[in-house]
């Protein structure tokens, strides 16, 4: 009903333009506008029925959602399948983010994205092995020429799976405009998704928004009145104030708490704020922490999502003119206040408050006090003896409390409960350390018990260096030992004529795989990596060796640049050609 409604201002748009000279030319392309939609409608990514765990627009830790997650039955290898015909364009093999992964332009201005896949459908596997092979590499995309590989509407793509940084069986789906590259709302496609769910809410909260001293955030209780309506006592408020909601959306034979599409605001039936999901930028999400309460997200493990702005960030769902949510109560008046949460199927909930505005004595809160201020606008360097800690412009979105302190061994960084924007250096001076040898030192973030967890380092001119996101407590320690090369499917001198696979583990006590490299018969072969599973895989269609006997070589490196090796000799009949 949506795409309908936008093409029918795109119909109105034409009508007006029309001249006696041009007339027939707009006729045909009305007629194609009205009578195409139908040819049009998309064919959906899986032949089993659409049930979401994940919703367009959805907050994430450092970002919006910019799909859907359907499910697949906990399962991989469904069929994916294009949903228009069009001209695949890109092709993605990583062991992060969206793993394997297929982007198809359509003539419609629009290309589908489909993620996490466990493997492609034969005729693309064949394009991205040969790069494989040709950069010897496992992770590799490649980008094609229009019409290079055309796929029909309905086409099998490939196979739902659980690649990247996916957290489990799942189709990732994405619908964007080609030329932007601006994710769209797959919803706009009218997919059959059952829904006649309404949102629910949690919990809403009002922010003391005029002293920074006062105590900020206060819970509002709420009545349910009936599926649709939530009311408030009256409250009694005075001065700028702001929202906050917790809430979540489900579609029907799903019980997944997926992100709501419309959230708007009014007060005395004016409206403070307004955002819908139809599209976003993925530059929205490097601000998300600006439209959550972080410092609540951080300290007590949920996220309440602000229905206000109280910095001058701009997303592309609200943009710098749009009305901000901040409200202000003046003493002596009467208010209504009404929130309203829609999903994308129509479905409403509505929260409704009286408010009297009433001054009241502010309580200031000591641990709001900020002693030690680092404004947003300028660089800091805080030194120590042999350590220090590097701020750029903008590390925070706003001003911030930052006390920083140092240990002979340890920096403490502070500030957990404000949103880092960008990432900040940590340095510590190097040890001395055997110059034949690699560097040993690294610095690491000590976690709530007490463990280790690796930071990337580099060493440069005698310091060693890190960039971070997160507070807490970094210090020096040292990573000697080399990654682990387990065989699992196979033993020594184990023939493998039956065998169509070989599977090995890696894994690193510390840093991490940073590569890793094999050949069989001094030839270099493509391992699959599946870092979820520490797997290797390697499948013997890929290389058709003549010699019977096969002497495979791996070599595994993790982030410290300390280095494995394994060696041994299997057994395989060769086959009647090679399939590579």
């Amino acid at each position: 009903m949506r795409l309908f409604q936008l093409n029918l201002k795109v119909l109105f748009f034409i009508l007006a333009d029309m001249t006696k000279k041009n007339l027939l030319l707009w006729s045909v392309l009305i007629f194609n506008l009205c009578f195409g939609l139908q040819a049009q409608k998309a064919t959906p990514p899986l032949e089993i029925p659409l049930l979401l765990s994940g919703n367009f627009g959805e907050f994430r830790g450092s970002h919006f959602h910019a799909g859907l997650d359907i499910k697949t039955k906990g399962r991989q290898g469904f069929k994916v399948k294009s949903i228009l015909a069009g001209s695949i364009k890109r092709i993605k093999v990583s062991t992060s983010g969206y793993g394997k992964t297929v982007y198809i332009e359509h003539a419609n201005g629009t290309t589908s994205v489909y993620a996490h896949l466990q493997k492609f459908a034969p005729k693309i596997e064949k394009i991205i092995k040969e790069k494989q092979y040709q950069k010897q590499s496992f992770l590799v995309q490649s980008y094609l020429k229009s019409n290079e590989l055309v796929v029909k509407q309905g086409e099998v793509i490939g196979y739902s799976g659980n690649t990247g940084g996916s957290l489990g069986p799942h189709l990732h789906f994405e619908l964007r405009d080609s030329k932007s590259q601006m994710p769209l709302n797959p919803l706009t496609l009218n997919f059959d998704i059952q829904d006649t769910q309404r949102p629910v809410v949690r919990n809403v909260y009002y922010y003391n928004l005029d002293d920074s001293l006062q105590e900020k955030k206060q819970e509002i209780p709420l009545v349910r009145k009936n599926d649709s309506l939530y009311t408030t006592d009256i409250q009694n408020w005075f001065g700028k104030k702001g929202i906050g909601i917790r809430m979540y959306d489900r579609q029907d034979l799903s019980y997944n708490k997926n992100g709501i599409y419309q959230i708007k605001v009014l007060l005395n039936g004016k409206e403070t704020i307004k955002y819908s999901f139809d599209s976003i930028s993925f530059d929205d999400g490097k601000l998300i922490s600006t439209l959550i309460d972080y410092a609540t997200y951080k300290t007590e493990g949920f996220r309440i999502q602000k229905l206000f702005r109280d910095l001058p960030h701009w997303m592309s769902f609200l943009p710098q003119e749009a009305p901000n949510g901040i409200m202000n109560f003046e003493e002596n008046r009467s208010y209504q206040l009404q929130i309203i949460l829609e999903d994308f199927h129509g479905n409403k909930t509505y929260i409704e408050s009286y408010i009297n505005g009433t001054k009241a004595t502010a309580e200031i809160s000591d641990k709001n006090k900020n002693l030690n201020l680092v404004k947003p606008e300028l660089d800091y360097l805080f030194e120590f003896d042999g350590k220090s800690v590097y701020l750029p412009k903008n590390t925070f979105y706003e001003t911030v409390n930052f006390p920083i302190r140092a240990t002979k061994d340890s920096l403490y960084i502070p500030s957990e409960e404000n949103a880092v924007f960008n990432a900040f250096e940590i340095e510590f001076d190097a040890p001395p350390v055997d110059s034949q040898k690699s560097n040993p030192w690294c610095i690491a973030l000590v976690n709530k018990n007490g463990e280790l967890n690796y930071s990337y380092t580099k060493l440069e001119e005698g310091k060693l260096k890190t960039k971070v996101k997160s507070p807490g407590t970094y210090v020096l320690t040292r990573d000697t030992l080399g990654p682990t090369i387990t065989p699992q499917n196979f033993k020594p001198k184990q023939w493998m004529s039956n065998y169509s696979y070989l599977k090995i583990k890696i894994d690193d006590d510390f840093s991490g795989i940073k590569k890793y490299r094999a050949t069989i018969n001094d030839q270099w072969i493509l391992l699959e990596h599946e870092p979820k599973r520490k797997m290797l895989t390697y499948n013997f269609e890929d290389i058709d060796f003549k010699n019977f006997k096969l002497n495979l070589k791996i070599e595994v490196e993790d982030q410290q640049g300390n280095v494995s090796n394994y060696e041994t000799v299997v057994f395989r009949k060769p086959a009647k050609k090679n399939l590579k």
